[in-house]
């Protein structure tokens, strides 16, 4: 059958509309019929190629989205033809809506929550009673898909051993090889082929440990879900849960995917892994505007997020890719990942080696055409040329140093992914932080009481209910019975419980309340005993409108108590009196002042400030006919903090010192954003804006700011993506660290990016190139000690190879210009490359570090390499001349044979390399270092045996043209390796990365 796009025709009298990858068509049959919509949009989902249907009942029109390639639009409009002799249908359905079926590609495209929870549930055929019918859960499960973010599959071992041989000096390293096996070199080209195969096989494998190590952080069950479905409770995965799908949620749940709230009571859940605030969030059933944020959306629940108070029915709107959650992780396809800045010099390097080879080949090959020379041996000396000025062993020397580095992070508790990721933190200018979980514990503590009109300091951090209040004066016993009386009631106006499980304290309910009872505990309180002894006759829970939380208790002699905790302001609009000395005080406009001054000066220290009051009530009070909160006495103010991870403040303070800037990106209210900044003296030299503020800044406005701003507070994970993406502008290496959802586009986009392991998400993991499995801030510092080492010693190690390069170049092309034989063989210096030259290059990369390396500015590889130059090309030059100078002597006055002349060409070489070695690790005697090389003595013996081994073992001398040399050679190699390398001392420049820095801005002194 052929159909024209566009056109209206009437098969089978069936109208439809037909575009490219669309169809619209009637079905007399659907129409004022429910089920039978149900059972089209069932069937359509068995068509190989439909994408997405509608089957709408109150039209009786079916709309249908189908790939064109993969589906039979023949026997699609066939079936329609005989879905149109259905027989008779069933009793129409009052009020029938659209039945909607999405791929998990689409998004749902509409704002739930600026919906009443009633029409929802009707837009989604669903029942606050029932749930959802069986059979519609089977078809929204085949055509939604599963509940689950699209992962990318794993890659394999030997996909990961590609990838590593994309590089441009890999390449140049298979074209050499190539190029040896064309001429007949089959040795050389076996041995560069086997340096790039083993360079592959150690970075997959390093690869695949990594990956290993960060499945063993994961979960390995699914989380479950409690649901109602054809009018029953049933427990299932939350990977089989659909739109529609009716949630019973309480205490402890995880939300398994985005739903609205149908009703709910004293619901708190905590969004930080998604919105980065630490605050436990209210919500309710309600309608909220359709342009609000995702962190104000008070009756929707998002996956990811924790129930930690309170019950809750919601109904599922969004599943899988279609959640908030997944629309971050489509914020992370958007984000290319990016070289390194040793990968870019690394390619930079093998395209300026390529330019050489070709402008030196080519001027020698027009210099031994000139003279007259074969072809065969232009070919020769060209190959010679072309093996001197490639590095073979660089590859193999890079993948050992960052190997080695990587061991020794997995040491210090970060599991590294990606190779260069560890020279990349070295060279880290700007660390952008999250703050809970990070920098914070992301437990509550409270941190001052005030209680009396005077302020008491509690010890201890966390849940642990170690620790003392600090404070009391002379009259002790009072003032411990006013605080005794303040933590009493907050302990009892409380739903939480403080357990201990694996020798560690855990809240089961809100962190704020969790934090009452462990300061309880300080005072000698047990809240079990508490609530015991006072039993629990009403309750009225907190809400967002009265800002309090009421509950009325039996008191032993048979009267009732009140206990009020909330809002201060709020609770002081209740209270007529406040307990003071030496008894209650009526509460006068002069107390009133001071109370609020005093919850002012703890809000100003970034704490979370709690008023607590009570008032007693006779045994003969009718509870449901009195106003509880009237004539409340003022008991006291608690102000409590997200407390910093321990050894923070120190690592920060070393990032200042080691001229790297550190940047708070938090989606926690401002005041209490800059409150830590101040602490941690992120903010004492710059200023911090809101994701608001943010917002209205254009790409250009932002770059201009971004440089003096250290703290970004209510951001969102777009804006954390756009903050990252200035500093990159400005040419900051950029370090993003984060275990939030909300965090992980911006890990992504970061140069280096870094996931917690234990408090982290699966998709910030999944994204970072490292990981801290102790989740610690501190580790981070202890990354940066190691790729800054790393990258020190690789620039020893590039020099050393590099100029010993040169050095083989200038000899061979030397004795073109001056008409000489080549002075080494290609398997000569391939062995030079490969055997003398590697294993010093690679003791080099163990060398302990300068003691001052932490006090100077970041490593730029780039840079550094530019720095170095100058040393290159003088130590190569110096040698070259000098080996060369005796290689034409030898032939031209000592008359030696080509064989020997080129054997003494060779073990100079050798020699001068192991010269070099001592000279590079002693190029600057005025740092001192913080331990020895083991390496460097065994790394030049190595080098000797085996030159001694092809000198004078007669199996190896016609693999490499040598002949025996007498104690006379050595003499001579000895006094010239002494002297060239006196030479280059004497003109080697201090390398610019040892020099002091100022601290960048933000730091403390």
């Amino acid at each position: 059958m052929q159909v024209q796009p566009g056109a209206r025709k009437r098969p089978h009298q069936q109208n439809f509309h037909l575009l490219p990858g669309r169809l619209r068509i009637g079905l007399p049959a659907l129409l004022n019929n429910q089920a039978i919509a149900g059972q089209v949009v069932h069937q359509l989902a068995q068509f190989p190629g439909v994408r997405l249907s509608y089957a709408n009942p109150i039209t009786g029109q079916v709309l249908i989205y189908f790939e064109s390639a993969k589906t039979d639009l023949e026997a699609l409009l066939e079936w329609f033809q005989q879905a149109g002799r259905i027989g008779a249908p069933p009793a129409p359905a009052p009020q029938a809506q659209p039945v909607e079926s999405r791929s998990p590609r689409s998004p749902s495209g509409r704002s739930w929550h600026a919906l009443d929870a009633g029409k929802a549930l009707q837009l989604l055929g669903s029942c606050e009673q029932a749930g959802l019918p069986d059979q519609l859960v089977r078809i929204r499960q085949r055509t939604v898909g599963p509940n689950e973010l699209i992962d990318k599959p794993s890659p394999t071992f030997f996909q990961l051993a590609i990838q590593s041989t994309t590089s441009f000096m890999t390449k140049l390293l298979l074209v050499a090889g190539a190029v040896s096996l064309a001429i007949g070199e089959t040795a050389d080209a076996v041995v560069i082929t086997a340096i790039i195969v083993v360079q592959a096989v150690v970075e997959a494998a390093q690869r695949i440990k990594a990956e290993k190590s960060l499945a063993a952080l994961k979960e390995f069950s699914l989380p479950q879900a409690t649901v109602l479905r054809d009018g029953a409770v049933a427990i299932v995965s939350s990977r089989e849960l659909v739109p529609g799908d009716i949630l019973q949620l309480e205490a402890g749940d995880k939300v398994p995917a985005d739903a609205l709230i149908v009703n709910s009571s004293d619901l708190m859940t905590d969004e930080s892994c998604l919105t980065g605030e630490s605050i436990p969030v209210i919500k309710e059933r309600q309608q909220t505007p359709e342009d609000v944020p995702v962190a104000e959306r008070g009756n929707m629940l998002f996956t990811g997020s924790s129930i930690i108070g309170g019950r809750a029915t919601a109904v599922v709107v969004a599943t899988g890719m279609n959640t908030e959650l997944g629309r971050i992780a489509r914020l992370l396809h958007e984000v290319e990942p990016e070289q390194t800045g040793l990968e870019k010099l690394m390619d930079q390097l093998g395209r300026k080696i390529t330019q050489l080879v070709v402008i030196s080949v080519a001027t020698i090959a027009i210099i031994n055409l000139a003279r007259g020379r074969s072809i065969w041996q232009v070919i020769r000396s060209g190959i010679s040329l072309a093996v001197g000025a490639v590095p073979e062993g660089l590859p193999a020397v890079l993948t050992v140093a960052l190997t080695a580095g990587i061991q020794r992070m997995v040491k210090r508790n970060a599991i590294v992914r990606e190779r260069a990721a560890v020279e990349a933190l070295g060279s880290t200018t700007v660390i952008c932080t999250d703050k809970t979980g990070t920098l914070t514990k992301n437990e509550m503590t409270v941190k001052e009481l005030y209680v009396g009109f005077k302020f008491y300091t509690l010890t201890g951090d966390g849940y642990d209910p170690d620790g003392d209040i600090e404070g009391y004066g002379a009259d002790w016993e009072r003032e411990s019975a006013l605080v005794s009386r303040t933590l009493r009631a907050a302990s009892l106006c409380n739903n939480a419980q403080l357990v201990q499980n694996n020798n560690k304290w855990q809240v089961i309910g809100d962190p704020t309340e969790g934090a009452l009872l462990t300061a309880a505990a300080k005072a000698g309180l047990c809240w079990e005993s508490l609530r015991k002894k006072h039993c629990r006759h009403k309750e009225i829970a907190f809400d967002a409108s009265r800002r309090s939380m009421i509950v009325v208790c039996q008191e032993a002699a048979g009267e009732y108590a009140v206990y009020v905790k909330g809002a201060p302001d709020t609770v002081l609009d209740y209270c007529t009196a406040a307990i003071g000395s030496p008894n209650k005080q009526h509460l006068n406009s002069k107390l009133r002042s001071q109370i609020l001054a005093a919850n002012e000066a703890m809000s100003q220290k970034g704490l979370r400030v709690l008023a607590i009051a009570y008032k007693n009530l006779p045994e003969s009070t009718d509870l449901d006919g009195v106003d509880l909160t009237e004539g409340l006495i003022f008991s006291g103010l608690a102000g409590m903090a997200d407390p910093l991870r321990p050894g923070v403040p120190e690592a920060i303070q070393k990032c200042y010192a080691a001229g790297i800037k550190v940047v708070m990106i938090t989606g926690d209210h401002q005041k209490t954003a800059e409150a830590v900044a101040a602490q941690l003296g992120i903010l004492n030299s710059g200023y911090s804006i809101t994701g608001p503020e943010l917002e209205t800044l254009s790409e250009a406005k932002l770059a201009q700011k971004v440089q003096q701003v250290t703290v970004f507070s209510r951001t969102s994970p777009d804006q954390k993506l756009r903050i990252v993406r200035a500093l990159k502008h400005h040419g900051q290496i950029v370090a993003m660290t984060g275990d939030g959802v909300n965090d992980a586009p911006a890990i992504k986009e970061a140069d280096i990016g870094i996931a917690m392991g234990h408090s982290g998400t699966d998709v910030a993991r999944e994204v970072a190139g490292i990981t801290l499995s102790d989740d610690n801030f501190v580790t981070i510092v202890n990354g940066i000690e190691e790729g800054r080492t790393v990258s020190m010693n690789l620039s020893k190690s590039v020099r050393y190879i590099l100029s010993g390069s040169v050095s083989q170049v200038l000899m061979v092309f030397g004795a073109a210009v001056f008409g000489l034989p080549t002075p080494l063989l290609p398997a000569q210096i391939l062995w030079v490359n490969l055997v003398s030259e590697s294993p010093p290059a690679m003791a080099l990369t163990a060398d302990p570090p300068a003691s001052n390396y932490m006090n100077c500015p970041a490593i730029n590889p780039a840079q550094t390499f530019e720095d170095d130059k100058q040393a290159i090309a003088t130590k190569g030059l110096i040698t070259g001349l000098a080996g060369f100078a005796c290689y034409a002597a030898s032939l031209t006055w000592g008359g030696w044979s080509l064989d020997k002349a080129r054997t003494n060409a060779f073990s100079q070489m050798v020699v001068d390399r192991i010269f070099a070695l001592f000279s590079e690790r002693n190029r600057d005697k005025q740092d001192s270092r913080t331990g020895k090389n083991p390496l460097l003595l065994p790394a030049a013996a190595l080098s000797l045996g085996t030159l001694a081994a092809i000198v004078y073992t007669p199996a190896l001398q016609p693999l490499f043209s040598t002949v025996p040399l007498g104690l006379k050679d050595w003499v001579l190699f000895l006094v010239q390796s002494v002297t060239t390398s006196k030479i280059e001392q004497l003109v080697a420049a201090k390398p610019k990365y040892v020099s002091q820095v100022p601290q960048p801005s933000g730091a403390t002194s």
